[in-house]
Parts: structure tokens; sequence; C-alpha cells
């Protein structure tokens, strides 16, 4: 089932979409985005975001420690986090930039929900 929205995504809603289906840190999605977007201010993002999520589309995660079968260390999604608890992790324009240390454990990550698999990009 197609919903009747997607064929009205902006390109900013489609770069969140693709970030999330990506194994990505939420920076990265600056590389999708169209100026001034791009290298604007974290506070002109999240309205853009949240909808997605209120829509249920997509999930917002830290990355967690994940050992693959051969013993490989990595990362995963972990616990999607709290709607209600979004506005001030988003708000943190550290969130919204990589990480100084290199490693990207604790950092945020976008994933598809369901409905969001669904949705043409």
């Amino acid at each position: 089932m197609i919903h009747p929205a997607t064929d009205k995504l902006s390109s900013a809603e489609r770069a969140f979409m693709i970030n999330a289906t990506e194994m990505d840190i939420l920076p990265g999605v600056r590389g999708d985005l169209d100026e001034p977007l791009a290298s604007g201010p974290a506070s002109a993002l999240v309205p853009i975001l949240l909808p997605l999520v209120d829509r249920g589309w997509i999930e917002v995660c830290r990355l967690v420690p994940w050992t693959a079968p051969d013993g490989t260390l990595g990362e995963q999604p972990g616990p999607t986090i709290p709607r209600q608890d979004l506005p001030p992790v988003l708000a943190d324009a550290e969130n919204w930039e990589y990480p100084r240390s290199g490693t990207w454990l604790g950092c945020l990550t976008l994933t598809l929900t369901e409905a969001g698999r669904r949705i043409p990009r």
C-alpha cells in the first residue's frame, strides 16, 4: 500500500528517509540536503524530521555495541527514543555533528519503521 502523502515528500524529507535506510549517523543527512539546510543550524532540521517520526515512518535511536558472528565489533541501532524525549535530544546541536572521538557509539541514527519501508524515496 502506498501512503497518499508520499508523492508530496519534499527533497529534505526524502533526505531523512534515505538517511534512515543507511547505516549512518544523524549528521550524515546533511550530505543529502540542499542548501541552505545542508549547512544551516540543526534547529532548521528538527521541524522536518519530527513530522516523519509523528507519521510513524522513522524512529530515532542511539547506536549501541554489536558483535558480528565472527567476533568483529560494530554498532547497531539501540532502543527507540520515545517521541516525548526527542525535542531536547534533537535540540542539542552536538547530535547533528560527527563525533570528534571517531567512535559512533551513542550517536543518533534514524531507522525506518515497517510503514516507512513502504514509502517510495
